[in-house]
């Protein structure tokens, strides 16, 4: 196969929010496909036609417009397709491969396909070996042109129900206490598959080969599954509209998919799939089954645990690229140490192959610092623009005073990492910022601080002293010392003092920012500022 002949997709549901885990998925095939120089498509499969809502579908394409996901080709609907859906079930069905089934009282006819019997022939089936295999007395055997039932025997010596598939149970016999062979499958098998059932209430014990059915996976390697623990599967419901299995492999072939890239929750899907594709004459894709991404404690990871929906990150101020780059880096990695990547490097390193198999674990600080990075390169101009966006919507925001604001947010840039965060930049607007009550009642009752701040509020109502950052620092050392503090111990006091917080940008770049005036009368009031957050 070229690499113009690789053809991916993105394959969502729409019912709502986007996940990441979902977006991850895009993003990873679209980044194979830019690899490899093949083409990325989106199919939307909309068959829930409730949850799919125009709104939830609206959604999705905003979310991939916003993280620039480019497809190749004009979407799919997939409702759109459902009568080449019911084409290939009637192709089935007048094969021998699927059948009409009725289950309960009502008469309504589901339609089913059948795991092939014939294993011998097909490539993606081997035989693992003979069984023998102890089955409860008191539970009949059935045999039936749907399947097997039967029941295995507990360690307590209770019951276990199981049903499978005919091709599970190939060269079926059973005996009883005697040990007779009193059913065998193979010479009934004709009849079974003509629609007799028979009903076996004397079998203890079963003999079989067991065939699996298995497949290389480009992240997690050989895997296979036992056909006696598959079932039938319904491709048509009994209301005659298409199972996602059926619409699914129909949809991958008639789009050519070459390469399905997808959650490894879907595992499970893929062994019967395979199936479906070969009994509807289709050369079956190679798959890639990512890794789950999941929580501190291993599970897997939801609203419950923090942010979920690409929407809620780009509501707290996200950039898209990086939340790209860190989704990219979640269950895969180039090679190195590389963690901040722009796109063409991250294209050019993606190797499928060196997705990890095990479940990837969402880091939300190194999320964090990733978009601070992002956020400290940005040209001023867009990072300003984005801010005073923020800025708006807050009524102690002067968006008037324009030099002010952008000294403002030249000075904050690199320290800040959301655009969210502007919330607290209220102490450059207003003297009713928020206060840190802990740190303030730890800092500022200390033996001579509040002394020591008042002295520097009487010095620094000057604002010769305002000259430069150089001449702040000699006077807040002059002022310490005085006072009987050491160089740099009166800092934390003097910021927890003027801005409320403990964090912010370089101290006395902020003091000369803020100015003299503001500066010393937030001084001046240290003591009524303790005196405030200790009465709470």
């Amino acid at each position: 196969m070229s690499t113009n002949d690789v053809r991916v997709r993105f394959a969502p549901s729409p019912t709502g929010q986007v996940h990441i885990g979902n977006i991850r998925t895009a993003i990873f095939n679209f980044l194979f496909a830019r690899n490899q120089g093949g083409k990325f498509i989106l199919r939307v499969e909309d068959t829930d036609i409730e949850r799919s809502t125009p709104e939830a579908i609206a959604k999705l394409f905003e979310v991939m417009q916003w993280l620039k996901l480019e497809v190749d080709e004009e979407p799919v609907y997939q409702t759109s397709l459902a009568g080449a859906h019911l084409e290939a079930a009637e192709k089935l069905i007048a094969k021998g491969d699927a059948y009409k089934f009725a289950k309960g009282e009502g008469g309504e006819e589901a339609t089913l396909y059948r795991i092939p019997i014939d294993v011998e022939s097909l490539n993606f089936v081997r035989k693992v070996g003979a069984q023998s295999v102890a089955l409860h007395p008191d539970k009949d055997f059935i045999a039936g042109p749907e399947g097997i039932s039967y029941a295995l025997i507990s360690k307590k010596g209770k019951a276990v129900p199981l049903e499978a598939c005919l091709a599970g149970f190939q060269n079926l016999k059973l005996f009883n206490e005697d040990n007779d062979c009193i059913f065998e499958l193979v010479p009934n098998l004709e009849a079974i598959l003509s629609g007799e059932r028979f009903i076996i209430d004397a079998a203890v014990r079963a003999e079989y080969d067991r065939y699996e059915v298995f497949f290389d996976d480009l992240v997690k390697g050989q895997l296979a599954k036992p056909l006696d623990s598959m079932k039938d599967l319904v491709i048509v419901r009994s209301n005659g509209t298409p199972v996602f299995h059926l619409a699914n492999v129909c949809d991958d072939a008639s789009q050519a998919i070459s390469h399905i890239i997808r959650g490894d929750d879907h595992v499970e899907n893929t062994y019967r799939h395979i199936f479906l594709f070969h009994s509807l004459g289709y050369d079956v894709p190679k798959y890639a089954h990512l890794p789950m991404i999941v929580n501190a404690s291993g599970k897997p990871y939801s609203k419950r645990d923090g942010d979920a929906f690409v929407g809620d990150f780009k509501a707290k101020g996200y950039i898209a690229q990086a939340l790209f780059n860190y989704l990219t880096l979640l269950g895969w990695s180039p090679g190195d140490d590389r963690e901040k990547m722009s796109l063409n490097e991250i294209i050019k390193a993606f190797d499928i192959t060196r997705v990890k198999s095990a479940a990837a674990q969402m880091d939300m600080n190194k999320l964090f610092n990733l978009n601070g990075q992002y956020m400290e390169e940005m040209p001023f101009t867009d990072f300003y623009s984005k801010v005073a966006d923020e800025l708006a919507q807050y009524d102690w925001f002067d968006s008037e005073n324009t030099g002010y604001n952008h000294q403002v947010a030249a000075l904050l840039q690199s320290r800040t990492k959301l655009f969210s965060q502007v919330d607290a930049w209220k102490y450059f607007y207003s003297n009713e910022y928020e206060l840190n009550a802990k740190l303030i009642r730890k800092n500022l009752s200390r033996d001579g601080v509040i002394s020591a701040l008042s002295a520097l509020a009487e010095k620094l109502s000057s604002p010769e002293y305002f000259a430069s950052k150089e001449l702040l620092e000699s006077i807040v050392a002059e002022i310490g010392e005085a006072n009987g503090f050491a160089n740099g111990k009166l800092n934390l006091p003097i910021r927890l003092t003027v801005s409320g917080s403990n964090s912010g940008a370089d101290l006395y770049e902020t003091l000369l920012l803020l100015g003299a005036e503001c500066v010393s009368s937030r001084l001046a009031r240290a003591a009524g500022i303790l005196e405030m957050v200790s009465a709470e």
